[in-house]
């Protein structure tokens, strides 16, 4: 690929300019043009990852809501991408204030030479708004979820990533995250969590004492969705040494790759120890267990380190659906608070433990480990405190949960008046509760039949 790009930069100067602007070829200018070439591929990799959310989304959820997930997804991108413009790169790129916020570089004003970096940034930002889609999904008003993702997007989350990446307080501390299992899984699934709590669980997964499964309607688009983040998933990490480093590069994927195996063995092996079978939906996960907990320590940690690090992500994801799920009746239809959230945890906590250069099994004491329990810390209190505010503001002044029948008629109807598939299918879709919804959804049908014929009624009667 490198020998590729090489040989295109070398032809596309062979091309005769306009003398006035013409610049002098060096060995420097080469570079720096291959390593904005490989910035803008592993920000291509991060946005076709949005298509691997909304498969995993759609697939691990109910047909009666795929249109909404869909539809959510795209939304989250565009918006992002226009916030982090506006407001977000400054709050988290610009001068530091206090090592809190970035206090200029708002509409890129200053920092026009960024503006690739600032792509590359963006894709991020969507990333961590999206986690929270799939926690929420199958009962959050649209309108709530969009305005959860301005906030996000154009505060919540460049703040963070101030302190981390933009020189902040975390930086000078020593906090160590080279791609974001913390400034990017860690902090969308606070938000998941929070927004979560707030809206409650959907109608029939808990009753009678009783955790019923309610079954996604599509597993091989799922496994499609994981498959498609797990190749994004190196140039979300790849892409983090902002150069295309040719040394650096191959030992990021390398332990990419690594973990996300790891974690498909670990789960899966794990599921089969607790459970007495291969569980299909959590090994899938426990792929991007692995992922998300290599993704802080992907350049510190070795081939070895990688390994026990998603072994040991693909156990506690397991045992994160169990605890959130089972005691906690936490409802996350597709388990996005276990992924991002407890791994991202371990993924950050690990590379104070197997960092080749600081860490604790390295003999480096538990300073490192030290600054990343602080980090955790301080993103947690600030994540949540922030998301509970904004959740309860709009709780309080709009609502955040769509009604019963809307719910059990499914979002795609209800939000955009429309479905992904075969309408009269989506309103009795796996319903937990048949015997009730059944009933309901007979009687809506038949009330938008009546609403039809009243309309079309109205429509052919002759003008007086």
């Amino acid at each position: 690929m490198k020998k590729i790009i090489l040989l295109l930069l070398i032809a596309s100067f062979s091309f005769p300019v306009a003398a006035s602007a013409q610049t002098e070829v060096t060995a420097a200018s080469v570079l720096e043009s291959l390593d904005m070439v490989w910035i803008m591929i592993a920000a291509f990799l991060v946005f076709f990852m949005h298509a691997g959310f909304a498969m995993v989304e759609a697939g691990f959820t109910r047909s009666k809501n795929a249109l909404n997930i869909l539809m959510k997804n795209f939304m989250t991108m565009s918006i992002a991408a226009t916030l982090y413009f506006i407001v977000g790169y400054g709050i988290m790129f610009g001068a530091s204030g206090g090592g809190f916020i970035g206090l200029d570089g708002f509409l890129l004003s200053g920092h026009e030479d960024q503006i690739g970096f600032f792509v590359f940034q963006a894709v991020f930002a969507a990333t961590c708004a999206t986690i929270i889609s799939g926690a929420v999904a199958e009962r959050i008003k649209l309108s709530s979820y969009l305005m959860l993702t301005v906030a996000m997007t154009a505060f919540i989350y460049p703040i963070v990533g101030h302190w981390v990446w933009g020189g902040g307080w975390l930086a000078e501390l020593g906090f160590v995250d080279f791609a974001g299992s913390t400034v990017v899984h860690l902090t969308g699934a606070l938000g998941a969590i929070v927004a979560v709590m707030f809206l409650g669980p959907r109608l029939g997964k808990y009753s009678g004492g009783k955790v019923n499964v309610i079954q996604g309607h599509n597993i091989p688009i799922g496994a499609l969705g994981v498959f498609i983040l797990w190749f994004g998933w190196f140039g979300f990490n790849g892409g983090s040494t902002l150069a295309a480093d040719p040394t650096l590069i191959p030992s990021v994927v390398a332990t990419t790759l690594l973990s996300a195996s790891a974690g498909v063995i670990g789960s899966g092996f794990y599921s089969q120890l607790k459970y007495k079978r291969v569980d299909a939906t959590l090994t899938l996960n426990g792929a991007l267990a692995g992922l998300v907990g290599i993704t802080a320590g992907t350049a510190d940690l070795s081939p070895l380190g990688a390994i026990a690090t998603g072994l040991i992500a693909g156990v506690i994801l397991i045992e994160g659906v169990e605890l959130l799920d089972r005691k906690l009746h936490i409802d996350d239809p597709v388990g996005a608070i276990a992924v991002h959230g407890l791994c991202g945890v371990w993924g950050t906590l690990a590379v104070g433990f197997f960092a080749v250069e600081g860490g604790l099994f390295y003999g480096g004491g538990f300073s490192l480990l030290g600054i990343q329990a602080i980090g955790i810390l301080a993103v947690v209190a600030w994540t949540m405190g922030m998301t509970a505010i904004v959740v309860f503001a709009l709780k309080s002044a709009f609502g955040i949960r769509v009604s019963r029948e809307e719910e059990i008629s499914g979002l795609d109807f209800s939000e955009h008046g429309s479905s992904a598939y075969e309408s009269s299918k989506s309103i009795f879709n796996e319903n937990p509760n048949p015997t009730v919804d059944k009933d309901f959804g007979v009687g809506l049908l038949n009330r938008l039949d009546s609403l039809d014929r009243a309309k079309t009624k109205k429509e052919e009667r002759p003008a007086q």
